[in-house]
């Protein structure tokens, strides 16, 4: 992994730590079942602090973005809980350039959907990072993302279930989807 994204995710998770207090990290936890560590970062100090690291670490590419992202969704260390601060501002990053994103990275969305713990994470990423995604396709690499959302729907994973019943509920035009026998399920 390239040292700038390894530095922009330390600067991610040093600011996050800074902003937390006690109380809301308490919230977190007990909101999210204990199974996500939290800082106790504000929405809006995840916000701020993914937009001053895109100031601060300009012009990070696809490759830099998804491997920023990924790093901030993983744990911050051996033996630590992932930390839902952290995933949020991965939600951000990606939010903020799904431009950038492509139909091949279906399958590390897949992988954070799978992992999210929560539907205060997978909603966004859905509505503000997959949908969008998948409005910006033509031709065949639509087709490509069509497919992967088909399997998500009829995915045994309830997160994933959730996920392709949400994208359809929001226009997208996918039909193996909306005809689908399995769109109750979950």
């Amino acid at each position: 992994m390239n040292e700038r994204v390894q530095e922009a995710a330390g600067f991610i998770d040093a600011t996050l730590q800074n902003e937390g207090a006690w109380y809301r990290a308490e919230d977190v936890e007990s909101r999210v079942g204990g199974v996500l560590g939290s800082y106790g970062s504000s929405v809006g100090a995840v916000r701020g602090t993914v937009r001053d690291a895109g100031t601060k670490f300009k012009d990070l590419g696809h490759d830099e973005v998804t491997a920023l992202a990924s790093l901030l969704w993983g744990r911050p260390g051996p033996g630590r809980r992932p930390v839902y601060e952290r995933r949020l501002a991965a939600v951000v990053l990606l939010q903020s350039r799904v431009a950038l994103l492509r139909h091949s990275d279906l399958t590390r969305l897949e992988g954070f959907i799978r992992t999210a713990q929560t539907g205060e994470l997978v909603d966004p990423l859905i509505v503000d990072v997959v949908f969008p995604l998948l409005q910006g396709l033509g031709g065949s690499d639509r087709q490509r993302a069509d497919v992967v959302i088909t399997r998500w729907h009829q995915d045994p994973d309830d997160a994933l279930r959730r996920a392709a019943r949400l994208i359809a509920s929001q226009g997208t035009d996918l039909p193996s989807i909306s005809g689908s026998r399995d769109r109750s399920r979950g």
